[in-house]
């Protein structure tokens, strides 16, 4: 089954067990989302979901507010029906149990993508300010908070062993060379026609922006995730983490980032004229 199938197959069983509760809050039931998991028993699975609640504790978040213990109906037999334990989440939890789960399975592999990709595509439709933005100020929201991610992944990159200025270089250019089919640094560069002095992700539209953020958060997350150490290791991380990303765009039959137009103004050009905004609004 190629990775397209696989990821329209996960997409429709997935939404297909969530559920709505008596207020309209969507959820899933943990014994529901392990058989979709491919996790032959539930007792199997039990480590994940424990997994799942410290990566929801070290994220800042109230575990109870994305997992709870619950009780459902199963049947066990002639129609018969009785209450066993189980656990309601909510789709950041589905996401963390994806992501805390065995990747050696193709379903789990292609659901960490997938369950991430989702997440933020939720929490972007829920703010409601940040939907209100300009296609200027979603640029500028999103170019901050991957300048803040890339101090975090530059981190965690140093720990498995991206020591120097030049290893980070080549690093970042693994992630590049994944998400942009083979294009390095260089190489969107000189695509997007910019000078030696011009930063690439300054010259971005905020889906490609949104793009290289994704790539940035999941990287850090499984360097993290499956303690990667050595500099090559580090770099064929960044750069199947990067293949994997664009394989969920061309899944969800968005646009390539290379093939995306380059804005004609640069993030520092906005900066500038907002600035000047301002000043003047103060004057006046």
């Amino acid at each position: 089954m190629t990775n397209k199938r696989i990821a329209q197959q996960h997409h429709a069983t997935f939404e297909s067990i969530r559920q709505l509760d008596e207020v309209g809050n969507e959820y899933w039931n943990a014994r529901q989302l392990a058989v979709v998991l491919e996790y032959s028993q539930y007792r199997h699975f039990l480590p994940v979901l424990e997994r799942a609640k410290e990566a929801c504790r070290n994220s800042g978040q109230q575990v109870a507010d994305h997992i709870e213990n619950v009780l459902t109906m199963v049947e066990i037999g002639s129609g018969a029906k009785r209450e066993v334990p189980d656990v309601r989440l909510s789709r950041y939890a589905c996401y963390l149990v994806v992501q805390n789960g065995d990747p050696s399975k193709p379903v789990i592999a292609n659901g960490q993508t997938y369950f991430a990709m989702q997440t933020r595509r939720q929490e972007l439709a829920d703010d409601e300010k940040f939907a209100r933005l300009s296609e200027d100020d979603k640029r500028l929201a999103i170019r901050n908070e991957l300048a803040t991610h890339n101090k975090h992944l530059a981190a965690a990159a140093k720990d498995a062993g991206v020591e120097t200025s030049l290893d980070y270089a080549i690093f970042q250019d693994h992630g590049y060379k994944g998400l942009y089919g083979g294009l390095g640094a260089k190489d969107i560069h000189a695509r997007k026609g910019l000078k030696k002095s011009q930063k690439i992700l300054d010259h971005m539209g905020s889906t490609e922006l949104a793009a290289n953020l994704f790539r940035a958060t999941q990287t850090e997350e499984k360097l993290k995730r499956d303690q990667v150490r050595g500099k090559r290791q580090a770099n064929q991380t960044h750069f199947e983490v990067g293949k994997k990303v664009r394989q969920t765009i061309d899944d969800l039959g968005g646009t390539m980032p290379e093939a995306l137009p380059t804005p004609e103004s640069s993030i520092k050009q906005i900066e500038s004229a907002k600035k000047k905004l301002e000043k003047n609004n103060k004057e006046s």
